[in-house]
């Protein structure tokens, strides 16, 4: 690979560090990364008090570094409090050991890092994988540019989960796939090395995140689709050596999915999973498409578009600037594969990830409207088919890149749509627009947004008089990780009374209700109490709290009232 290729590669890795380092540390965590820190830190939430007031010290306390715990003690916590399999929970525990606390507490930002960091590897990552794939620098180029640009990659990015690590070890296992399938249809067999590597990282997979199964299943329905074909044509071709190769792939991958088997039926109806069942899809059946579309499109372009920060006319901007970029450029990514699937040597990587990206979505809808569990419903679970759909848009410009090769021939109605010298420009020009988006991505001002706590701690903040008690009701760790991340953005703030945190035990709506009410006469007036996420009907006139009308409402993905309570 000539030098300047390396010095490109690196401007892109820059870039995309840059995108996702800077601004990590800004917003407190939200609920799922608070999960993250608790479990990783060989924490337990079962350990922060109900049904009583606390100190916002106490509500904190799992965020502490506990030196005694172990990775045992991590995936057990796992095991009794979560939904997750453990693989990347062990490696940000190992992680944070290389960190001091901050202020008593594990560092946000080394937390983050480690996600950031594997966001970052995965732009090389992408570059070889889509050189390896349709045998081209400038394809790999291109690809890596929008990985490090891509909103989508920097909102995973910046959060303390587990999706950047799924999204590599795909990409390794796409390879492998992609491999797989050039070999078969040369009727050459598979090395026993890349048997087990591939066994191996779809292991690791399933290890990471339970929904990597998604993966599996859009590769298998593309397989399986070129069996039929090659059934159709010669009905022993399917015991012949090359194939056999592939089935201990198959059992190997099964076998290592079958391990999780109890414990994903067991996380089917825990209440932390309660959520993705409840959009009712079959009904509003629109919904989900329109989601997908908006997830899709933020893997290239993310313009002003928050719920907290943009306006309706810049919403509407916003919405009609992305059309437009749509409507130009999606003609141009067909047209490209299509020019690309001329040559011989891309024809079989186009195809096996074109089919992988088709099966994918077709998955997606099937168990969102058939099942019930609706995957549109979060941005993030989009993964399975991220880096697919950055490898192939890669490989669609690289003809326009390349417009005077030989290898590209363009009909002639569309050479007369490019003015002399345009093509590139029409990529430089897309790259462009995915950098404004990957900086507005970063400055969490488009629509990918979690939990928000920090607007709802500023608004606390701006409407309270008094000392502060916040209560929310209580059903799983969920609650409590919201709470958590109110409590850190309070904690940041200077020159505050120490707020007061309740979480009341939802076995029903009255007891919670009761116990708040009998918990609150034990507290020191005057308070402004919010319930946050308070479900249950509330009478607090025997309190002497009067709800105050001009804080009531939804902020930040929070449902709250304000109630004053006198002497």
């Amino acid at each position: 690979m000539p030098y300047q290729h390396y010095w490109l590669l690196l401007l892109w890795i820059t870039i995309g560090t840059c995108l996702r380092f800077i601004h990590l540390e800004t917003l407190p965590p939200w609920t799922d990364e608070s999960a993250t820190l608790v479990f990783s830190l060989g924490n337990s939430f079962y350990d922060v008090p109900l049904n009583q007031f606390i100190g916002g010290q106490t509500l904190l306390e799992p965020l502490q570094l506990n030196p005694q715990a172990g990775i045992g003690d991590v995936i057990r916590l796992l095991q009794t409090e979560s939904t997750h399999p453990p693989f990347y929970f062990v490696l940000t525990h190992l992680w944070l050991k290389l960190f001091p606390p901050v202020n008593g507490l594990v560092s946000i930002w080394a937390a983050r890092s480690l996600s950031a960091l594997l966001g970052v590897l995965a732009i090389p990552a992408i570059f070889y994988f889509s050189r390896f794939a349709f045998r081209s620098l400038v394809g790999g180029q291109i690809a890596a540019a929008v990985m490090a640009i891509s909103p989508f990659g920097i909102f995973l990015s910046t959060q303390a989960r587990h999706y950047t690590l799924v999204i590599l070890i795909i990409i390794a296992s796409l390879a492998c796939y992609v491999c797989a399938v050039r070999a078969i249809k040369r009727q050459k067999i598979i090395s026993f090395g890349l048997v087990t590597i591939w066994i191996v990282v779809n292991c690791l997979g399933i290890a990471t995140h339970y929904f990597f199964v998604l993966s599996l299943m859009a590769m298998a329905i593309a397989i399986a689709q070129l069996m039929w074909l090659q059934w159709r044509q010669d009905r022993a071709v399917l015991t012949q050596p090359y194939w056999r190769q592939l089935y201990l792939v198959a059992l190997g991958s099964l076998s290592g999915c079958l391990v999780w088997l109890p414990t994903i039926l067991a996380d089917r109806n825990s209440a932390p999973t309660e959520w993705i069942y409840a959009s009712n899809a079959a009904e509003k059946w629109l919904e989900p498409i329109g989601r997908f579309l908006l997830w899709l499109m933020s893997i290239v372009i993310l313009l002003p578009s928050s719920v907290y920060n943009a306006s309706l006319g810049i919403f509407i901007v916003s919405g009609l600037l992305t059309l437009i970029f749509w409507w130009r450029n999606l003609p141009r990514i067909t047209l490209g594969l299509k020019l690309q699937r001329q040559d011989p040597q891309q024809q079989d990587a186009i195809s096996a990830l074109s089919k992988y990206f088709l099966a994918a979505i077709a998955l997606f809808f099937s168990i969102t409207y058939s099942l019930g569990m609706d995957l549109t419903l979060a941005g993030r679970f989009q993964f399975v088919y991220f880096p697919v759909v950055i490898a192939l848009i890669g490989a669609s410009l690289v003809p326009f890149w390349q417009e005077d090769s030989s290898k590209f021939t363009f009909p002639e109605q569309k050479l007369a749509t490019f003015p002399s010298n345009s093509s590139k420009k029409i990529v430089i020009t897309f790259l462009s627009i995915g950098l404004l988006s990957g900086a507005i991505a970063n400055l969490n001002l488009g629509y990918l947004q979690n939990h928000r706590p920090d607007i709802m701690t500023q608004k606390i903040i701006k409407s309270s008089t008094a000392r502060i008690a916040i209560a929310t009701s209580y059903k799983h760790h969920g609650q409590t990780g919201r709470m958590i991340g109110i409590a850190w953005g309070l904690k940041s703030l200077k020159n505050i009374d120490s707020p007061l945190f309740f979480l009341a035990q939802d076995n029903n709506a009255q007891s919670s209700a009761a116990i708040l009410t009998q918990q609150l006469s034990k507290i020191k007036r005057p308070v402004d109490l919010w319930l946050i996420n308070f479900p249950a009907e509330i009478d607090l006139t025997t309190q002497n709290c009067v709800a105050d009308s001009q804080s009531d409402g939804v902020l930040g993905q929070h449902d709250y009232e304000l109630y004053r309570c006198l002497n």
